[in-house]
């Protein structure tokens, strides 16, 4: 058994250097630094970002939403104000929810698994959706479009959330205490 993930862990890394080579015309193989590789998967991170946010557009131009968008690239929009206080760091947010895909697909609600709560500033909850509820207070129901590197990036919740799924979220801030 070890002598079979050695093996197999030899192999992964021997893929792993060939991969850090190439070829150029003539022939000659020459191997990336590691500004190369990072120079590279930045300019592909910045493609993949660019492609998600005009996904988001178009959801939201189609959609005939009017959101605001903050500084980080969530968008959210307020349906109905609310009347109670403001949500700060350190309260006790308690709301209901409906999580979808940008696909329209419903993952998640509240009503199946009742409201949802978490202590702001203390994690717990995806940073896309801590910053929005940031925005509300007590009453507010509001949606947001949360790009996939605010919520559950790379990974995805590996439960019904892929891998880089941007989120829609419909929210109603309940209470704060």
């Amino acid at each position: 058994m070890i002598y079979r993930f050695q093996l197999i862990l030899f192999f992964v890394l021997i893929i792993g250097f060939q991969s850090c080579s190439y070829k150029k015309d003539g022939g000659e193989t020459k191997s990336l630094n590691l500004d190369q590789v990072n120079e590279k998967l930045l300019k592909a991170n910045k493609v993949a970002i660019e492609f998600e946010r005009k996904q988001i557009d178009k959801l939201i131009d189609s959609s005939g939403w009017n959101m605001q968008v903050t500084a980080t690239g969530l968008r959210y929009e307020i349906i109905e104000n609310g009347n109670g206080t403001k949500a700060e760091t350190g309260k006790l947010a308690r709301f209901e929810y409906e999580t979808k895909l940008i696909t329209g697909k419903i993952v998640y609600s509240s009503a199946l698994t009742g409201p949802k709560e978490f202590r702001i500033g203390s994690g717990g909850v995806e940073s896309g959706l801590e910053e929005g509820i940031l925005l509300l207070q007590a009453g507010d129901k509001a949606r947001f479009v949360i790009p996939s590197f605010l919520a559950h990036g790379l990974s995805g919740d590996q439960d019904k959330i892929p891998p880089k799924a941007t989120l829609i979220y419909t929210i109603k801030l309940i209470e704060l205490e």
